[in-house]
């Protein structure tokens, strides 16, 4: 058998991620516990295949440079500025308290200051996939609960940015021989401390400087260019090569991690037309990297450590459960907004995901953090994780216990809102319904709006709803396959649904359901394939568009059309046939009645 250790570690990798993914989907867990125990299984600590430990933080560097990428391309200089007043001080705040209860329990460990730091902060940095997750499921993206909470991530986010920047050119002064390599720490005076931060400060900001004035303007431009060839494969290879080159400069170049390269690669790429586009193609291979990330953390984590360290398992988990909760809640308090807020704000970042990983294996790498340490951010974060939607599910049954005196059973549905947003319903009637505004949804509105027919728009992209809302069109935010969002559609008043997302599987989904409320609308779906046609039939569609179909029939009607004689011409040759006038038709012509007198 051939020696493929690179292609045998992805395909198992890949392959236990979606089993083990689909379960943690099925029991309505976030999918990254999934992954994770993917890693787990092909790891050392567990018997049977064991993965190539050298190429597994490779592959997870290619897939933080991804991650890193789709952050700064969905970075939000306007949701941070809309919240913050609680969201910098709140989340500076948090961090700041988790990190040093991070560092009481490293201390209780016998841990270095270094190793607590590290540690601390890991604990300290929610997860940006769980907690978008939790938000979007709930549909609170759009409350301000759901803005606050947002605008909050973004800052630990930015501060964990700073903190990768620094803790290599900090990794002298705070490492010794609980490092990974065993390294000897290293006494620098203050001087010298002041020395490395201001040069690699400098390095950073040189970077930072040089991705803005020029970064800013070079990084669209070849996008735009590239765009105007019409390729999909090199657009979408275009935008793979800046964020993997960009962040590969940055760490050859400029001494920074790879991390900071793709997270400004893609910041300079927010501001641009083609953002959402360079978003769509690269989340294919990010998502598949992204999975073998959090499958390669997996591989590190030794489940002995469950049996072995159990009581620095549970106060692991208690600091970013019950520790980091209970801060954000006193704090969010402390800024005088409502319960709700601070019940949301503190169960969506009880757990940690991502940037801990990413932080932890720093710190194991710059000889900081122990391996003791590194596990017990993997078990906390899968606990939490797991526990998270426990978390809010709690907060619905017993929230309103912690109001001052209790609350009378009469007022409780007022002391405490539900952490599930609910849809208001739209008040139109005979209007139009738009399933997606993407490319084809867009024309489809366009053209009702010249038509003056009303409408409104059913959609789950952030910009997308931005723009639409700007322009004075209402949206129904949501999955449309969801009943509840159908059922904020008035769909019985009714008088037409386009269905313009491309997907036919959760198209039939939605025509069953619509086909419920009014079997008398008219539905026209839009389809890829003869098959696809068939099935959205089946499931009651009114008409279903191909579009290669019609592409086909608009070719074949303007290449018809293009060997008739032209109008004009066929004109010209009839009044050059016919006699004038004042002159006779000539023999065999027709004859021509002569003028009438004015």
């Amino acid at each position: 058998m051939h020696d493929v250790p690179l292609i045998t570690m992805i395909v198992a990798a890949l392959a236990l991620a979606f089993i083990f993914g689909a379960i943690a989907q099925k029991l309505k867990i976030s999918p990254l516990v999934g992954y994770l125990l993917a890693g787990v299984m092909i790891g050392p600590g567990t018997p049977g295949y064991v993965a190539d430990m050298n190429l597994a933080p490779q592959l997870a560097e290619i897939g933080v440079i991804l991650l890193m990428f789709g952050v700064g391309l969905h970075f939000s200089v306007k949701d941070l500025m809309s919240v913050k007043g609680i969201a910098i001080p709140g989340a500076i705040g948090q961090i700041g308290i988790a990190t040093l209860m991070g560092m009481g329990l490293s201390w209780a460990l016998g841990w270095t200051l270094g190793a607590g730091l590290v540690f601390g902060l890991a604990l300290s940095v929610a997860s940006t996939v769980v907690l978008l997750r939790a938000l979007q499921e709930r549909r609170l993206v759009e409350s301000k609960r759901g803005r606050i909470a947002i605008g909050w991530l973004i800052v630990e986010d930015l501060a964990m940015v700073l903190a990768l920047v620094l803790l290599p050119a900090l990794a002298g002064l705070l490492g010794d021989k609980a490092g990974a390599d065993g390294a000897e720490a290293v006494t620098l005076t203050g001087t010298q401390l002041l020395t490395v931060v201001a040069i690699t400060l400098g390095k950073v900001a040189a970077f930072v400087a040089l991705m803005l004035v020029v970064g800013k303007r070079v990084i669209p431009w070849v996008l735009h260019e590239i765009a105007h060839t019409g390729s999909r494969e090199l657009f979408r290879l275009a935008v793979l090569a800046i964020a993997l080159g960009v962040a590969y400069g940055a760490a050859e170049l400029f001494g920074v991690s790879f991390a900071l390269g793709a997270f400004f690669a893609g910041m300079v790429l927010s501001g641009s037309p083609l953002s959402h586009r360079a978003a769509e193609e690269s989340l294919p291979l990010r998502d598949a990297f992204a999975v073998l990330f959090f499958v390669s953390v997996g591989m590190m984590f030794d489940p002995a450590i469950l049996l072995q360290r159990p009581v620095p398992v549970l106060a692991t988990l208690l600091i970013i459960v019950l520790g980091k909760s209970v801060a954000a809640y006193l704090i969010v308090l402390a800024f005088g907004h409502p319960r709700s807020t601070a019940l949301t704000i503190s169960a969506s970042l009880a757990q940690i995901g991502e940037f801990s990983f990413i932080l932890a294996a720093l710190g194991v790498n710059l000889g900081l953090l122990p391996q003791e340490g590194q596990d017990l951010v993997l078990v906390g974060a899968i606990l939490s994780i797991l526990l998270n939607p426990v978390m809010f599910s709690l907060i619905d049954k017993f929230g309103h216990k912690l109001e001052p005196g209790g609350v009378d059973p009469a007022t409780l549905a007022v002391a405490v809102e539900p952490t599930r947003e609910p849809i208001p319903p739209t008040s139109l009637s005979g209007h139009a319904v738009i399933i997606g505004h993407g490319r084809v949804g867009s024309l489809i509105s366009a053209r009702l709006q010249e038509e003056g027919v009303p409408y409104l728009v059913v959609e789950d992209n952030q910009k997308r709803i931005d723009t639409l809302r700007a322009a004075g069109v209402e949206v129904v935010v949501g999955n449309a396959v969801l009943p509840e969002v159908l059922s904020a559609l008035n769909l019985p008043a009714a008088r037409l649904m386009f269905i313009a997302i491309p997907g036919s599987f959760e198209a039939g989904q939605i025509i069953r359901q619509t086909r419920v409320a009014n079997p008398g609308l008219p539905i026209i779906a839009r389809a890829h394939a003869d098959e696809e046609v068939v099935y959205l039939t089946q499931n009651g569609a009114s008409t279903v568009v191909m579009g290669e179909r019609e592409t086909a029939r608009g070719m074949i009607a303007e290449g018809l059309a293009s060997m008739r004689p032209p109008p004009a011409a066929s004109a010209l040759a009839e009044i050059e046939a016919a006699p004038a006038p004042d002159r006779p038709a000539q023999a065999g012509g027709p004859d021509t009645p002569a003028p009438q007198p004015l």
